[in-house]
């Protein structure tokens, strides 16, 4: 079901031609519904003083990063298109299906790993299923609903981003991507072994969730009023940062302004990149926040996050317009993700060797 080589998720003219236009039925209690490059919809029952958010995504486990660290990593995926709402995760729905090789212990580890990570950040595992089936293979294993309740007025909307907002990036470029492949396949990277472990260390980074509530709290906090100091939050997953950039621009209708001088970078991302020749602008990134904050909240959203140790900058600014610029330059969006095509080159060559 998509119309990219190399796979990664549908364009936005095959959503708009083929999904949009097929909902199911309208119901008045869908206050945010889907849409290309947004994280979550939205459910408030008439009436009901609490709106409801979820978010589904697929659920990768991949052996070889350790079955606790898969684990691990494939539930912050998951739970981060929540947390971008400004309401924490509360409950989990999740559904596996497993390929028959799959042992019980491989599977209860995967699993231990991820009823630690909920029971520590407060969610309940609340319905889900569980099995094996002929032609089921690693690393697509099912999808998970994660879900969260909350005040309908602090709702942080991905489409709200307003001319004059400030754009505050964590962590910056192909964090995602580089601490994948530094971890899968290090013998490939031709870089010097200290280099290859610091960027091993930044898949931990794709956690997200504690930086979503941390920014909308700042913001609160320094305008006072429900969500008005943050209008919109994005996880750079597929189609890397850029892509993220395009995405809230395109939802909110403006331009976004960017200097890259000012986007924070992490150790190894640059030089693992440059090794194996992936545009890391590109490159999908989960676990770096893209937050459109009103200029008076921007030092506050800033600092709350370098408090928690995470690295955080304001980048540009939300201009009228239409797109993306870096260093002033127009930029196009992303038609498919960087690092599809070296994790499949990455991967043969692991076969053929």
């Amino acid at each position: 079901m998509s119309d990219q080589s190399g796979g990664g998720k549908v364009s936005r003219a095959f959503f708009e031609e083929r999904i949009a236009p097929n909902l199911g039925a309208e119901r008045s209690d869908v206050a945010l519904g889907p849409a290309h490059g947004c994280d979550f919809g939205v459910i408030r029952p008439n009436g009901s003083p609490h709106a409801t958010v979820l978010a589904t995504d697929p659920i990768s486990i991949l052996p070889d990063l350790g079955l606790d660290r898969a684990g691990r990593f494939a539930l912050h995926v998951v739970l981060s298109d929540v947390a971008v709402s400004g309401v924490a995760p509360s409950h989990l729905s999740i559904a596996f299906s497993l390929p028959e090789s799959m042992i019980d212990d491989e599977f209860g580890a995967v699993w231990k790993a991820v009823h630690e990570e909920c029971e520590r950040l407060g969610i309940a595992v609340t319905t889900g299923h569980t099995a094996r089936y002929p032609g089921a293979t690693l690393p697509w294993v099912g999808a998970a609903t994660a879900i969260g309740v909350g005040d309908p007025d602090r709702i942080v909307r991905p489409d709200g981003a307003r001319v004059g907002d400030r754009i505050v990036v964590t962590k910056g470029p192909a964090v995602e991507s580089v601490g994948l492949f530094a971890s899968l396949f290090p013998e490939a990277i031709d870089l010097p072994a200290e280099t290859v472990a610091t960027a091993q260390e930044l898949l931990d980074d794709v956690r997200l969730v504690a930086d979503a509530l941390a920014v909308a709290e700042a913001a609160r906090g320094a305008v006072g009023d429900g969500n008005a100091g943050v209008h919109a939050m994005h996880d750079a997953t597929e189609g890397g940062l850029l892509g993220a950039f395009h995405e809230m621009a395109a939802a909110a209708g403006v331009r976004f302004a960017v200097e890259t001088d000012a986007v924070p970078w992490q150790p190894g991302v640059s030089a693992v990149c440059d090794a194996l020749g992936m545009d890391p602008w590109r490159a999908t990134t989960a676990g770096t926040l893209l937050a459109s904050v009103a200029p008076e909240a921007a030092d506050a959203v800033v600092e709350a996050l370098r408090d928690r140790d995470t690295p955080a900058a304001v980048v540009g600014e939300v201009q009228e317009g239409e797109g993306v610029t870096l260093d002033g330059t127009e930029t196009d969006a992303p038609t498919g993700d960087a690092s599809w095509p070296i994790y499949a080159d990455l991967s043969a060559r692991e076969t053929t060797d």
